[in-house]
C-alpha cells in the first residue's frame, strides 16, 4: 500500500561506521531534526520505540505568530509483518531519519511561497503507519512493535504549543497522502487546541482516499483500512462525529468525515491519483495477472479499455467529494486531472511559472487565497488528457 522498503532505504540512506548508525551530514538549506526524547517516557514513540521527530523553521516578521504544521505521508501498515518492515527504515524508526529541505508549501522564499514563507513552519515525520491514530498500550515481545501514532501527534503538538503556538494568530494543519488524511482526521481537534481568536484551517493534499471498488468489483481498500484500525487501536482516535454514526474503519474515508467537520478545509487531489489507482482501483490482490502493471506506472501506457476504467474511476471519485450543502464552512476544492500524488511539497507543482493550473489558477495561489479569505472556490478540472500543465508524478 506504500513505497517499497528498498525505495525508503534509498531515500533515507544511512551508513554503518564501526557498528554505529550515523546519519548523513545536513546539506545547506536543510532544516534540522528535533528528536522529542522527552515523549518516550509517555510511550509516544515510532513503531520501533525510537523518539518522534519534527523539523522546525521559526517564523519571522509578520509571520512570527503564524503556524503551519505539515504532516509527512507514507502509507499504512495493517499487520505485524508490514509494520516490522517499516522498523528498518524511516517510515517506522527515527534512527533512519535525516535533515531535509523545505519546499512548496513549506518553502521560505517569499516569491515562491508568498502566503506562508515567514510563518513558523513544521514538518512532522511519519513513523507509525496509522495516520497518527494508533494507541495500543501493549508491546508484543516478539516484534517490539509500538502502535502509538496518536501519542506521537499529541506529544509534538503539545511541544509546539509550548513553543508559542498557544498564542497563534493564524494556523494551518496540512499534510500529504497519509498525512493529508491525518490533516482531516485531526482537523477539529487541532482547532480546539488553539486560541478561539485564531484563524485556524486545515489543508489535505492527496489525502482524500475514497471508498471505491477495485477492478474486480470488490472493496479491497475498505478491508485494508479495517485491518489498520484494528491493529493500531484507532477507533478512539478517529473523529467521534463519524464513529458515532458508523464503523470506525469507515471513518478512515474522508467522504464520511468531511461533512461532519466544523473547521474550514481545503481539499487538493488529482482526479487520477497515482496511489489510489495503484492501490484502490488496481491493487495487486485484484490484478493477479498484472495486466495493469504498465498502466499503473504511466498513464500514457494505458489501453483504451483501461482509460475508460480510469474515467469511470474519476467519476466515482468526484461523486465522493463533499456536496456544497454538506460541506464545512469555507470548504475549497482543487481537483486537477493529473496522474499525480502529492503536489504541495514541491515548488514546481506548488507555485512556479509552469505549475499545474485549473481555471488559470495555480495550487499555491488557490490555497493562499482560500486561507486569507480572498476566495472560496470549487475548481474541478476537465477529464484527462485535457490539462497540458500537469506534471505526472508519484511523490509522498
Amino acid at each position: 500500500m506504500a513505497a517499497s522498503s528498498g525505495e525508503w532505504l534509498s531515500r533515507a540512506a544511512m551508513v554503518l561506521v564501526l557498528g554505529l548508525v550515523v546519519a548523513p551530514s545536513a546539506k545547506a538549506g536543510d532544516v534540522d531534526m528535533v528528536f522529542l526524547k522527552s515523549a518516550v517516557s509517555n510511550g509516544a514513540v515510532c513503531l520501533d520505540g525510537s523518539p518522534p521527530v519534527y523539523h522546525f523553521s521559526p517564523g519571522s516578521g509578520s509571520g512570527a505568530n503564524n503556524w503551519l504544521v505539515h504532516m509527512e505521508g507514507g502509507g499504512w501498515c495493517r499487520n505485524a509483518q508490514e509494520c516490522s518492515v517499516r522498523k528498518g527504515n524511516f517510515r517506522g524508526s527515527s534512527k533512519f531519519m535525516r535533515p531535509l529541505s523545505f519546499s512548496g508549501i513549506l518553502g521560505g522564499n517569499q516569491r515562491n511561497n508568498p502566503d506562508f514563507y515567514n510563518w513558523n513552519r513544521i514538518k512532522i515525520r511519519y513513523c507509525d503507519g496509522s495516520s497518527f491514530t494508533g494507541d495500543v498500550e501493549t508491546v508484543e515481545t516478539s516484534t517490539n512493535l509500538h502502535y502509538r501514532g496518536a501519542r506521537v501527534w499529541n506529544a509534538i503538538i503539545e511541544e509546539l504549543l509550548a513553543k508559542g503556538m498557544n498564542k497563534a494568530q493564524n494556523a494551518l494543519l496540512s499534510g500529504c497522502s497519509a498525512g493529508g488524511l491525518a490533516a482531516i482526521l485531526h482537523c477539529d481537534i487541532f482547532r480546539d487546541l488553539l486560541p478561539a481568536t485564531a484563524k485556524v484551517k486545515c489543508f489535505s493534499d492527496a489525502g482524500y482516499f475514497f471508498d471505491g471498488k477495485d477492478i474486480t468489483g470488490n472493496n479491497f481498500v475498505r478491508t485494508f483500512y479495517k485491518d489498520v484500525a484494528n491493529l493500531h487501536g484507532s477507533a478512539k482516535n478517529l473523529p467521534s462525529s463519524c464513529t458515532s454514526k458508523m464503523s470506525p474503519d469507515l471513518c478512515f474515508f474522508p467522504q464520511n468525515v468531511v461533512p461532519t467537520l466544523r473547521t474550514p478545509l481545503f481539499i487538493l487531489n488529482a482526479a487520477y491519483d497515482a496511489w489510489q489507482i495503484k492501490n484502490v482501483l488496481a491493487p495487486s490482490a485484484a490484478d493477479k495477472k498484472k495486466t495493469w502493471a504498465k498502466c499503473k506506472l504511466d498513464i500514457t501506457a494505458c489501453s483504451s479499455s483501461q482509460l475508460t476504467t480510469l474515467q469511470n474511476f474519476r467519476t466515482d471519485f468526484l461523486a465522493a467529494l463533499p456536496k456544497p450543502e454538506q460541506s464545512p464552512a469555507n470548504l475549497s476544492i482543487f481537483i486537477d486531472s493529473c496522474y499525480a500524488h502529492c503536489q504541495s511539497g514541491s515548488q514546481d507543482t506548488w507555485l512556479a511559472q509552469d505549475s499545474p493550473v485549473v481555471e488559470k489558477t495555480q495550487i499555491g495561489k488557490a490555497v493562499g487565497n482560500w486561507f486569507h479569505d480572498r476566495e472560496v472556490s470549487r475548481r474541478i478540472d476537465c477529464p484527462y488528457p485535457c490539462n497540458p500543465t500537469c506534471k505526472n508524478r508519484d511523490d509522498d
